[in-house]
């Protein structure tokens, strides 16, 4: 059959040459008759969107315009398989997408993609299955879906990171305390069962071990959370004081919880900490946690996981 690359778009034009000219020699080199570019150069030019400059000679083009000609030459050649290589955002937003409306006609039409990109959306638009490499290694191959997400984890995540998912501590003696004492910060699932990670989108305790050694009647529970793969910027500085929440600590060993309905963190590795004072400034107890975050579900491109319900409402 017949095949056609939309790899480096308007690269194998001959500058000197008018755009007129180079859909000429580019589709014939594609495999298509005089004839058949003449049925097919009116399309070419409506899609290319270039007007009058089709007679000028392509060194005067823009990038852009370069290469939503070679876009338009290609795929009006009606391919049987097409090769696409990080190609898809071309020209303005309009533009993109009367392209991806273009590929989705082929594509019910037959015709066969393979796409090498590093645009988790191409991929889910376009194709069925996926083969994702890293360094010439095959990692995954098989439903586009379930692919993505294996390369979400691998992008969000860095491996590189020991994540504990919780952490203790020794009791302190008597003497060598403040009044209150962090024994161990972890996580629960929403029905209360410990869990060694949590999950975007799902209910989430953090919780906090404390032994109190006198009555605290305004305790504040801080929990400040940064990306390890970020800028070192706090994402979530939580403070139950600025909640308007007081926590009463009795005499003894109390769990402090932290109730997240949804936990709102993408996939990745965070580190934290965690720490109880009362009002103004004394802070009785600090102690850093490192965690990761993963997902049952795919969040390409998402900063953060948005609780949302989707339905159609008659007027």
């Amino acid at each position: 059959g017949r095949l056609a690359p939309l790899i480096a778009l308007g690269a194998g034009f001959n500058p000197i040459l008018t755009g007129r000219e180079n859909i000429y020699a580019n589709m014939s080199i594609l495999g298509l008759s005089k004839t058949e570019i003449d049925q097919r150069f009116d399309q070419v030019l409506e899609f290319a969107q270039i007007g009058d400059a089709i007679d000028s000679p392509v060194q005067t083009y823009s990038s852009g315009m370069a290469a939503r000609l070679g876009f338009a030459s290609a795929i009006h050649t009606e391919p049987d398989i097409l090769l696409i290589d990080e190609v898809l955002a071309v020209g303005d937003l309009l533009f993109r997408m009367k392209c991806y409306r273009k590929l989705s006609e082929l594509r019910d039409k037959g015709t066969t993609f393979v796409l090498v990109a590093h645009n988790p959306n191409s991929i889910l638009s376009i194709c069925d299955s996926a083969i994702y490499l890293q360094r010439g290694k095959l990692l995954a191959v098989g439903k586009a879906s379930v692919v993505m997400q294996k390369y979400d984890e691998d992008l969000f995540l860095d491996n590189k990171q020991e994540s504990q998912g919780a952490v203790f501590f020794q009791e302190k003696p008597p003497e060598e305390s403040t009044g209150l004492d962090i024994l161990g910060v972890y996580f629960r699932d929403g029905q209360g069962n410990r869990i060694e990670y949590p999950l975007s989108g799902q209910p989430l305790y953090l919780c906090v071990k404390c032994k109190a050694h006198t009555e605290i009647s305004h305790g504040i529970l801080c929990f400040q959370i940064r990306e390890i793969a970020g800028e070192g910027e706090p994402l979530l500085n939580l403070d139950s004081h600025l909640d308007n929440t007081i926590l009463k600590i009795s005499n003894g060993l109390v769990e402090l919880q932290l109730e997240m309905p949804y936990l709102g963190l993408r996939p990745g590795s965070y580190s934290s900490r965690v720490w109880v004072k009362k009002p103004p400034k004394y802070i009785y107890d600090l102690v850093p946690l490192t965690f990761k975050v993963k997902s049952n579900s795919l969040m390409t491109q998402c900063q953060f996981y948005q609780p949302r319900k989707w339905k159609v409402v008659p007027q």
